[in-house]
Formats: structure tokens, C-alpha cells, sequence
């Protein structure tokens, strides 16, 4: 079984410090007003950058536990 320093604490790091850009980023994006969530077609893109956040998260989290077990 592999430490968690070789598998679980780069993940963590990638996406936790990420993480906290993504939601500075987010934060810029809504207090400057760059996105008016009024709009469908902003709705749809502000709904695509969390969704593929998350998407990334998951999709990375998968493929480290098929390394990891199989």
C-alpha cells in the first residue's frame, strides 16, 4: 500500500490550493461584475466552471484509487 505522501497529498495540494484560486477567481469574476448572473448564457458558463471544477476533482480521485487498488 502506498504512503499518502506519494498518493493522496499531491491530490490534496493540487486541488485544495487550486481550489482556493479557483474561488478567488470566482470571487474577482462575480464582484467586478465580469458575469451577470441575470443572463442565461453567463448562468450556463458560471454553471460549467464549477461543474468542471469538480468534474477534474472527481475524475482525478477515480484514476488515483484504480492505481491504487487495481
Amino acid at each position: 500500500m502506498p504512503e499518502i505522501s506519494h498518493t493522496w497529498l499531491p491530490l490534496l495540494y493540487l486541488y485544495g490550493v487550486g481550489g482556493i484560486f479557483f474561488l478567488i477567481g470566482m470571487i474577482i469574476i462575480r464582484k467586478s461584475k465580469a458575469i451577470d448572473l441575470k443572463k442565461k448564457r453567463h448562468r450556463y458558463w458560471y454553471r460549467v466552471l464549477i461543474f468542471g471544477y469538480f468534474y477534474f476533482v472527481a475524475f482525478h480521485v477515480i484514476f488515483t484509487l484504480i492505481a491504487i487498488y487495481w
